[in-house]
């Protein structure tokens, strides 16, 4: 269980920093998870040790926040895959640029340690000397976990409430770290948590400031939103604390967009959406979440009311585009861009599955992660009508059908085109892809059958396009 390693490991430098004279506590999200009784994903130490102090204590460390009094330290065994942070008490400085600290100063206090943290539940630290704790008594045990707990901050009080509130003054924590008004939202969705009122007052009065942060940090909160299992709560937050104008506003603009009733009954183009997001598994791939997110991006700018019924012609081109603008601006990656955007851009091709040729179909299963666009499909579905005939029918058959029939060996390429007479040019690509396409139906299995078609269908024709003899080789 590489929780239970990382437990033991932080329970070895908790025995040191203590042996040689330090206070040392469990700090932070592992003390929260462990009361909630939840897995935390890693386990970090809050010690009265200088980081100079630290790195000479253990025997593998990396001083890579050391000038923010953080030390990394790793277990002696060199193949283990995870480091402990060592932070030193401090009260920090001002924060001009709204995320780090122009002066650290240490503190021999962990009682001044907590009162520079972002939010009472991530303010708690656990002193494992007072229980003699082991991790499965600290996950089993919530009572005898809770002697262990020092809390100045009323984090407890607020875990048992469900409540995100900031340590100390609202404005001044988000003051200093304007990614903290993301993080709360985050917190809140994930815990099922209220957000305190002052707190979500400070949040609204300085949502603004959100764009002073990088839009990278600005993308991974939203990415850890989508994926951690709470995704309609994380965007309903955003909206009630207006920051969901400030870093996605063409998602805000689906707000009252109608949509026609015979197809969407459950209301207009957010709720929709919304509906989308409440069924986003914990764990899935951010390509696939924000694909859910973005969609229907492109019906704000394409409604209107035509007689017969509310349009949204060329909706899905008009989502490309806005899709490719926002992959821009939080600078996904190329593969992560292409992904999200064959998303928008083959939504909607399941409504013609039942018309398209076999060939068609098999070229549509060809859709790199192809179970990202049929997940997307069954979501877009039960957020709407509930009627999943396409999406069966689509499943059924990519599950039936051989990988080799999908993308089968090709009977003829431009080599042998060339061997057969013909001059490279734009007109080879008429003729593979028909004899492709009679492949994927059924039509032809043998490279003589696919030279038999090749003649029959383009007997006067070269390379170019233009009529011609044809060639007695084939």
């Amino acid at each position: 269980m590489p929780e239970l390693l990382q437990f033991k490991a932080a329970l070895r430098i908790l025995e040191t920093l203590r042996a040689s004279g330090y206070d040392a506590y469990l700090a932070g999200g592992c003390v929260r998870d462990l009361l909630l009784g939840r897995e935390p994903a890693d386990f970090d130490v809050a010690t009265s040790a200088t980081p100079d102090v630290v790195l000479n204590l253990f025997p593998r460390t990396f001083a890579v926040g050391a000038h923010f009094g953080v030390v990394l330290v790793a277990p002696q065994e060199e193949d283990a895959g995870f480091v402990t942070e060592v932070a030193t008490f401090r009260s920090d400085g001002a924060y001009s640029d709204g995320r780090h600290p122009d002066e650290v100063r240490y503190t021999k206090t962990a009682e001044d340690d907590v009162q520079r943290r972002d939010f009472t539940i991530n303010g708690l630290l656990l002193d494992v000397a007072r229980g003699d704790l082991t991790l499965e008594e600290a996950q089993g045990e919530p009572q005898r976990l809770r002697s262990a707990v020092i809390d100045y901050v009323g984090g407890v009080v607020d875990l048992d409430a469900g409540v995100i509130r900031a340590i100390g003054r609202p404005e001044l924590r988000f003051e200093e770290d304007h990614l903290r008004m993301l993080r709360a939202l985050r917190f809140g969705a994930r815990f099922g948590f209220e957000l305190e009122t002052k707190t979500k007052n400070a949040i609204r009065s300085l949502a603004p400031r959100i764009h002073n942060v990088s839009r990278e940090r600005v993308r991974d909160e939203l990415t850890k939103m989508l994926t951690e299992g709470r995704a309609r709560r994380a965007f309903e937050l955003l909206d009630e604390t207006w920051l969901l104008d400030e870093v996605l506003p063409e998602i805000a603009r689906m707000k009252g967009v109608a949509q026609p009733p015979q197809f969407h009954p459950e209301g207009d183009v957010w709720i929709h959406t919304l509906m989308l997001l409440d069924q986003l598994q914990p764990g899935c791939s951010m390509t696939l979440a924000w694909g859910a997110l973005l969609h229907d991006v492109g019906k704000p700018a394409t409604f209107r009311r035509a007689p017969d019924r509310i349009r949204f012609d060329g909706h899905v081109e008009m989502g490309v585009a806005l899709g490719a603008d926002i992959c821009r601006r939080f600078r996904f990656s190329n593969e992560e861009t292409r992904q999200v955007l064959a998303l928008i851009e083959n939504h909607m091709r399941f409504m013609d599955v039942h018309r398209m040729k076999i060939s068609t179909l098999k070229r549509f299963f060809r859709l790199e992660r192809f179970e990202e666009h049929l997940a997307l499909h069954r979501m877009d579905c039960l957020a709407a009508s509930g009627n999943l005939d396409h999406w069966e029918f689509v499943h059924e058959r990519w599950k039936a059908m051989p990988e080799e029939t999908v993308r089968p060996r090709p009977l003829i390429t431009g080599r042998e085109l060339i061997a057969a007479g013909h001059k490279p040019g734009k007109g080879f690509r008429e003729m593979l892809r028909a004899i492709e396409d009679a492949q994927l139906e059924g039509v032809i299995a043998t490279q003589e059958e696919a030279l038999k078609l090749l003649r029959d269908r383009f007997p006067e024709r070269d390379t170019t396009g233009t009529k011609c003899k044809t060639s007695t080789r084939i």
